[in-house]
């Protein structure tokens, strides 16, 4: 059984041409295979860090657990691992780490894991 995660992605054209056309926005499709007979559950939240708004749609399935955040329009794809409380997340650069209705982005290039970017509350 396969389920299937859709994320929003900005398509970078390369035109040899100096008046190139702005990026178009594409769709991506990625399928994560699991065993047969796996519930797929998947839930969307919106968060306030520090102003800024950060969105992340949970899916779980199985063993397989991820976080799809939309930090600033970028699109970050974050697995589930070890945390000694709460979920943590990370993808690419970005740790988020949640407990509760709170979470802190943490970003790897700026800071690491020593300060959080930015702590972040469950938009009501």
């Amino acid at each position: 059984m396969r389920f299937p995660l859709v994320a929003a992605a900005a398509a970078l054209a390369s035109l040899a041409a100096a008046g190139s056309a702005p990026a178009a926005e594409v769709a991506i499709s990625i399928s994560i295979p699991v065993a047969g007979g796996t519930r797929v559950d998947s839930a969307s939240a919106a968060y306030d860090c520090d102003g800024r708004a950060v969105t992340a749609t949970y899916i779980n399935a199985g063993e397989v657990s991820l976080a799809v955040l939309d930090i600033a329009g970028e699109t970050v794809v974050a697995s589930n691992v070890v945390a000694a409380s709460g979920a943590r997340y990370v993808g690419g650069r970005y740790v988020w780490w949640t407990k509760g209705e709170e979470a802190d982005l943490y970003d790897l290039m700026q800071g690491g894991e020593d300060t959080p970017a930015a702590h972040c509350v469950a938009a009501r």
